[in-house]
C-alpha cells in the first residue's frame, strides 16, 4: 500500500471532524426564551413548566442566602450554583423519587428536592454528621467531595438495579474537571459493559476551579467521551431548562428500558466563585466571559417563556421570593438548634459496627463528654 493510500485510510483529520458534527448542543429556548426548535418541546402540562421554575427560582434564593451565610461565617463550604439552575433542577425533574441520587458538593439543590431536609444540606455544609444522617425512604447518598467518585458509585448502584430487576435508575452528577478523573472513564466503562441503567451528568460549566476545560482535555467536547464507552453522548445548552428535561427525560426512559447507560454534557456556566473556599474568579476570567453568559440566564429564559403564555407574573415571583426566604431562614434555625457535634458521635459512623479500636476510642471520648 501507498504512503497516499495510508494516508488516506487513516485520515485522522476527518475522525476528529465527523465526531465534530455528531455532537451538537440541542436547544429548545434561545437565550431571550423564544421557542427555536418546537419539534423537541416537552409534552409537560402548564402547571409543570410553572413548577420547574419555581424550582429555579428556589435554588437561586438558596444560592443567594448560602453565600451570605457563608461570608457570615454561619455556613462551612459551599459551591455556588447559580448560573446552572436548569443544569441541574431542570433535569432532576425528569426523574422520580425511587431513583438514586449520587450528587457532588454543588448539586445541593437537586439533593434537597429529591428529599433531604433543607436543615441537614446546612448541617452537611458546617461538617455536621447529622448532616449526612438521611430520612430511611430517601434514595440518594450524600454528596461527593472526592472529584468524579460518584460516577463509580453510581455504576455499581445502577448494576444492582439491573440485578434485582428494579424500573430505576441512578443518576449523577458531576463538573467538566471531574470528566478528566479516572474514577470517570472507570465508570462509564463499567456501566456501559454491564448496560447498567446510569444516566451521567458533566455539567460543563467551562473551569475546574482555576482550570479553564481546554487545558483539561484534547476532546473538542466531553459528551463524545461516551463513544469510548459504547454508550450514547449527548450535549445539551444547559442554560436552556426545556432541551435539559427533554434530553434527560429520553436518556431516563432508554436507560431504564434496559438499554444501558447515557452520557449528557450541559454547556453551563456557574455565575461566581468554584467556592467559598478563598477562589476568585476574577483572577482568571476576564469579564468578557461573565457577560456574555449573563445575557444566558435560564431564570431569563425560562420567564421569558413562562410570561408569554400567560402563565407567569412579576407579583408571583415577589411572593415566592419571600416564601423561599423565609423557609431557608427558618432551616438555618433548625440547623443552628441541632445539637453540638461530639467527636464519639462521628466515630460511631464510621463503621455500622465500630472495629474494636474504634469501640475503645469511643469509650474514651463518651468519658471525656461527659456521658
Amino acid at each position: 500500500m501507498t504512503k497516499k493510500k495510508i494516508n488516506k485510510a487513516l485520515d485522522f483529520a476527518a475522525q476528529l471532524k465527523s465526531v465534530e458534527k455528531i455532537f451538537q448542543p440541542i436547544q429548545i429556548l434561545d437565550e431571550t426564551g423564544k421557542v427555536v426548535n418546537a419539534d423537541l418541546m416537552p409534552d409537560l402540562k402548564d402547571e409543570e413548566l410553572v413548577e420547574l421554575f419555581e424550582d429555579m427560582l428556589w435554588s437561586r434564593a438558596l444560592n443567594d442566602r448560602s453565600m451570605t451565610l457563608a461570608r457570615q461565617g454561619r455556613l462551612g463550604f459551599f459551591a455556588p450554583t447559580a448560573g446552572q439552575e436548569a443544569s441541574q433542577l431542570a433535569s432532576h425533574f425528569a426523574f422520580n423519587k425511587g431513583d438514586i441520587l449520587f450528587p457532588g458538593y454543588r448539586d445541593i439543590p437537586q439533593l434537597v428536592k429529591h428529599g433531604l431536609p433543607l436543615h441537614k444540606a446546612f448541617l452537611w455544609s458546617r461538617g455536621h454528621v447529622e448532616g449526612s444522617t438521611y430520612p430511611e425512604d430517601l434514595k440518594a447518598y450524600p454528596p461527593q467531595i472526592i472529584i468524579g467518585a460518584q460516577i463509580i458509585q453510581a455504576a455499581g448502584a445502577g448494576y444492582a438495579l439491573k440485578r434485582r430487576n428494579e424500573a430505576q435508575v441512578a443518576f449523577t452528577y458531576t463538573g467538566d474537571g471531574g470528566s478528566s478523573q479516572g474514577d470517570f472513564y472507570e465508570g462509564i466503562n463499567y456501566a456501559g459493559a454491564f448496560k447498567a441503567p446510569v444516566v451521567f451528568y458533566i455539567q460543563n460549566n467551562g473551569y475546574a476551579i482555576s482550570t479553564p476545560r481546554h487545558k483539561q482535555t484534547a476532546a473538542t467536547t466531553l459528551g463524545q467521551k461516551a463513544v469510548a464507552a459504547g454508550i450514547p453522548g449527548v450535549i445539551v445548552d444547559g442554560m436552556d431548562p426545556l432541551a435539559v428535561y427533554v434530553v434527560s427525560k429520553a436518556a431516563r426512559d432508554w436507560a431504564v428500558a434496559g438499554n444501558g447507560p447515557v452520557l449528557i454534557e450541559t454547556l453551563t456556566s456557574r455565575f461566581g466563585p468554584h467556592s467559598t473556599s478563598g477562589d476568585d474568579p476574577k483572577r482568571y476570567r476576564d469579564q468578557a466571559s461573565f457577560d456574555e453568559w449573563d445575557k444566558k440566564d435560564p431564570l431569563i429564559r425560562m420567564r421569558n417563556f413562562l410570561t408569554e403564555k400567560k402563565l407567569w407574573t412579576e407579583e408571583h415571583e415577589l411572593e415566592l421570593i419571600e416564601k423561599f426566604d423565609e423557609d431557608i431562614k427558618e432551616a438555618v434555625a433548625q440547623a443552628d438548634a441541632a445539637p453540638k457535634q461530639l467527636i464519639s458521635d462521628s466515630l460511631k459512623t464510621m463503621f455500622e459496627t465500630p472495629t474494636d479500636i474504634i469501640q475503645e476510642q469511643i469509650e474514651q471520648f463518651e468519658i471525656k463528654e461527659g456521658k
